[in-house]
């Protein structure tokens, strides 16, 4: 079977290590090279055309949206999976645009990392802002997820899909009413009903939503200056 071929960029070695050590337990994983900054990861990714690239966001070096947009034509068959400190859906917004198949927390447990790993290289989007240690104890003790979004989407007015939209991707409330031109207060009537029909309470659970809903597909409206590195 073939395995996932990872490349590790992240400028702290220790982190670098324990995550080569993690990856290559599994039976379907090997890591296939390391980057201490953008330029190096650059250099590897073209040396290795690794399956995945696991990219830290403040590496040293170029702006990280600038390294995901280079790593596409050097190699195309490569799906970039940010592992980062940074749970801001702002951060996650300005990745996932630039071309990043997937965004994980660097708090979240092991297997969820390894599960992301796997979903981006199949070709699917993985993102997890929660964040472990306030959410609710599975079985074992182990830390579980966020409540999962509905299966079955309910349907939303047209207002209601914008404003889950501009919410999930980060948005402020002001900045939503300012984007559509109404007042802070209709955002918050739109937010409490959002919450009510879709039983979603964190931004991460409304992203998630708006993802599986498709409200994504083709936006491109993030302001000129995103997070910093």
């Amino acid at each position: 079977m073939a395995r996932i071929r990872v490349l590790i960029a992240d400028d702290h070695a220790v982190l670098r290590a324990g995550l080569k050590l993690l990856i290559n337990a599994q039976s379907d994983m090997e890591v296939v090279g390391e980057a201490a900054d953008s330029s190096e990861a650059i250099k590897s990714a073209r040396a290795t055309a690794p399956d995945v690239v696991l990219l830290d966001l403040s590496m040293p070096g170029a702006r990280y949206t600038q390294t995901i947009e280079q790593l596409a034509p050097l190699a195309p068959d490569t799906r970039v999976l940010v592992l980062t400190m940074h749970d801001d859906p702002a951060y996650m917004r300005a990745a996932l645009q630039a071309g990043a198949s997937g965004y994980i927390v660097k708090k979240a447990a092991d297997v969820e990392l390894l599960t992301a790993i796997r979903a981006v290289y199949h070709g699917r989007t993985f993102v997890d802002l929660s964040r472990p240690s306030e959410a609710p104890r599975g079985e074992g003790g182990r830390l579980s997820r966020e409540a999962p979004v509905p299966d079955q989407p309910k349907p939303l007015s047209q207002r209601e899909a914008e404003v889950l939209r501009l919410l999930a991707e980060g948005h402020t409330n002001q900045e939503a009413a300012d984007h559509l031109g109404v007042s802070v207060k209709t955002i918050e009537t739109h937010r409490k009903r959002l919450s009510d029909k879709l039983g979603l309470k964190s931004r991460a659970q409304l992203f998630r939503y708006a993802l599986e809903c498709g409200l994504f597909v083709g936006v491109r409206d993030s302001p000129t200056e995103g997070p910093p590195a």
